[in-house]
């Protein structure tokens, strides 16, 4: 015999409606995606309110272009993750908005065009030339230069975001990670202008090395003593595998919450639906967890606000 649940109900929404509220319909509204929206901000409470977890947040770099930033920002400077995992272009991007300024774009928008007058497009954001490629070299020889003056001769990937984060301000999300001591650990750090500027400083200074195998051993060093793990992770790719992977070495994650547009059935990392990861032992067979089938910028704003009225 099949246990159906408790009866669908119908949201009902008035003038001053309390956002958090609002969530509380979305779960019982037996409404499709708008559930595990619901579920996404239950798992999340619990997870940052659990003084016990160690928490991760990993995004890709493509939302540090959009007004998202922001929401990243203020959730890291809130302290509820202790790990960040992102890209490289989250780091482009960071630096290249503390010094210049994006445009508002479309999809549409021809890019020959744009090419032509010096605007790369990065969906419906357009990057002016100016503002990425020449601008993040000279700051990042700039900052480096400094770095190996002081006597640094190596450096991780968190020693790197750590520098990027000193110099920049209260706008960035490299700033309010260095501020607040939020480990951040881009593993595809080639991937992207920052990681090409460090290789181009290696020309000229052929002492200087980038070890990444001691961002492993600060990410042992993390999960092997953690009573409990989460994650939030917004988008796929190696900051969300990266996520996942060394959480395996502790039995896997205890919270999940997963936010992607990528689809399950082509096989890929991006696509495949937190519960996949169980199979793999990079999330627990208990763990609290559920996939947002959702764009990031369109619902990440409404869950934070949710979550800051959920966990006053």
């Amino acid at each position: 015999m099949i246990e159906s649940g408790e009866p669908v109900q119908d949201i009902s929404i008035n003038e001053g409606t309390p956002i958090d509220k609002i969530f509380e319909s979305l779960s019982k509204s037996g409404g499709f995606e708008s559930r595990n929206l619901a579920d996404g901000l239950s798992v999340l409470t619990e997870m940052i309110n659990d003084k016990e977890c160690i928490n991760f947040l990993s995004f890709v770099g493509a939302v540090i272009s959009t007004g998202l930033r922001g929401v990243v920002k203020d959730m890291i400077e809130k302290k509820w993750f202790d790990v960040v995992i992102t890209t490289c272009g989250a780091l482009d991007h960071d630096i290249a908005r503390h010094f210049s300024n994006y445009n508002e774009g479309s999809f549409t928008m021809d890019d020959a065009k744009l090419a032509d007058e010096n605007f790369h497009r990065l969906g419906n954001v357009l990057v002016p030339m100016d503002s990425y490629g020449p601008l993040i070299e000279k700051k990042m020889q700039l900052f480096l230069e400094e770095e190996y003056a002081n006597g640094v001769r190596e450096m991780s990937t968190e020693d790197v975001c750590k520098m990027i984060g000193k110099h920049l301000g209260d706008d960035s999300f490299l700033y309010s990670a260095y501020k607040n001591n939020v480990k951040v650990i881009v593993p595809g750090i080639m991937d992207g202008a920052v990681g090409s500027q460090i290789w181009l400083f290696v020309q000229k200074h052929s002492d200087f090395k980038l070890n990444i195998i001691k961002d492993a051993d600060t990410l042992s060093g993390i999960i092997f003593k953690a009573k409990k793990s989460g994650a939030f992770m917004i988008g796929g790719g190696i900051s969300k595998h990266h996520t996942l992977w060394w959480n395996q070495y502790r039995d896997g994650l205890d919270f999940a919450v997963y936010v992607t547009t990528a689809q399950e059935f082509d096989g890929s990392l991006s696509g495949a639906l937190v519960r996949e990861a169980i199979s793999w032992g990079k999330v627990t067979k208990n763990a609290k967890q559920t996939t947002i089938h959702a764009e990031a910028t369109t619902v990440l704003p409404f869950l934070y606000s949710a979550l800051l009225t959920k966990l006053k």
